[in-house]
């Protein structure tokens, strides 16, 4: 006789089979044992968060999630692909605008909107998930503004596209503007597999509307699309637009708005013996609209290769660890003549010899593409290019245990 299988339960919760993984999480099913109420439960592995550092990206988007209590905030199912009716296409994106509108009165923008982001429970009500980009009004600037660029391009805004700050409420109104047009259209409005073409589209608000949009969409899309942040409609001019307004329904909050991260503290508490604490710097991240500026002609490949053309600066990818790296750097550049100051994941190294055109001075600075993934830039700030190309040569022979190679390298 086969033995019944004993199901794992935690807490109040009884574990089912698993709905989705990730690189540092899994999510299954499970089921209230008290109410009988099917739940997702996030299982996040501590060694892999606590080995990353990604204890405080964790903790921002648990905060984030208690902060916001809102019928239409929260993850639970997939939305269906495909366009849809307008009556319908209307309905979600009234869930959608009430719950960016209730974000944004608690100093929350999302800066990830997009359709992969809209979940449905068993009700058909939208659910707005993913916080993992999310901001709070407090992170803004001396100027007023956000300067992280960050999002989905097809879906971002092209104020966050210019790298000269932006305001975060009309950002992620423009990103509903996308979704809606999604929504109504099944198709985006903004795509070009170039991706410098597609940023010119988003800049200029090139796009078309197919054949059967109403004239009220059309309105109320061109005024959310508008490349211009300070004249694009707000959500208060959203809720007064004819179209928007047809079928209105309104949200039902819940009034417990407490939030308590004494549990999340508590789950990832490191001992000062063991790990190093959250006070210490990092190395400044680079997201993906940085990583492909970075990058000539938008092509990601030389970034990870060595063999590449050397001017006045170049890069080499690590899987070492940051402070790893510094080190070894150190190591190579000592014996070669050079002074090294550092500061962080910074050092200028200044040869203590004069060359063709002075004392050559070198700068580096590592950069954190993803958590087991640096970038480490060299950059010639004084002295001649060919004696940087030089020192670069017999420095990158001193780090080919730390330089990351590609099996076919």
């Amino acid at each position: 006789m086969s033995v019944p299988k004993v199901k794992r339960q935690v807490g109040k919760y009884e574990l089912g089979h698993s709905i989705g993984e990730g690189r540092f999480a899994k999510v299954r099913l499970a089921r209230n044992l008290e109410t009988e109420e099917q739940v997702a439960i996030k299982i996040i592995s501590k060694e892999k968060v606590l080995k990353h550092k990604l204890v405080e990206q964790i903790k921002r988007e648990i905060a984030t999630m208690k902060l916001i209590k809102h019928p239409n905030v929260i993850r639970l199912h997939e939305i269906d692909h495909g366009r849809m009716g307008e009556a319908e296409a209307r309905r979600y994106f009234h869930q959608l605008i009430n719950a960016i509108d209730f974000c944004h009165s608690r100093g929350v923008y999302h800066r990830d909107l997009k359709l992969d982001n809209l979940l449905l429970d068993a009700s058909g009500n939208l659910k707005l998930s993913d916080f993992g980009f999310s901001t709070l009004s407090q992170k803004v600037r001396d100027d007023g503004l956000l300067h992280t660029a960050c999002g989905t391009p097809n879906y971002v805004a092209p104020e966050v596209l210019n790298d000269r700050g932006y305001d975060g409420a009309p950002a992620d109104l423009w990103s509903c503007g996308v979704i809606l047009f999604v929504l109504l259209a099944g198709y985006l409005p903004f795509d070009d597999h170039n991706i410098r073409n597609l940023y010119k589209k988003i800049a200029m608000a090139n796009f078309t509307f197919p054949s059967w949009f109403s004239f009220g969409a059309k309105t109320l899309l061109m005024r959310i699309l508008n490349p211009n942040p300070k004249t694009r409609i707000t959500i208060s001019e959203i809720l007064e637009d004819e179209w928007f307004r047809k079928g209105d329904e309104p949200s039902v909050l819940d009034g417990n708005y407490e939030t308590n991260l004494n549990e999340v503290h508590s789950a990832f508490k490191i001992s000062q013996d063991h790990h190093e604490t959250g006070n210490e710097e990092q190395p400044a991240a680079l997201n993906a609209f940085e990583l492909i500026g970075l990058s000539k002609g938008l092509n990601l490949e030389s970034l990870f290769t060595i063999e590449q053309a050397l001017k006045r600066e170049t890069r080499f990818t690590s899987t070492c660890s940051a402070n790893e790296i510094v080190r070894k750097i150190e190591d190579a550049a000592k014996p070669l003549g050079y002074d090294i100051h550092k500061k962080n994941y910074k050092m200028m190294l200044r040869n203590v010899k004069a060359g063709r055109k002075g004392n050559l001075n070198v700068s580096t600075e590592v950069f954190q593409v993803a958590p087991s993934l640096h970038m480490v830039e060299v950059r010639k700030d004084k002295g001649d290019t060919l004696e940087f190309q030089k020192f670069y040569k017999t420095l990158s022979a001193s780090l080919k245990d730390v330089i990351w190679m590609s099996e076919e390298d």
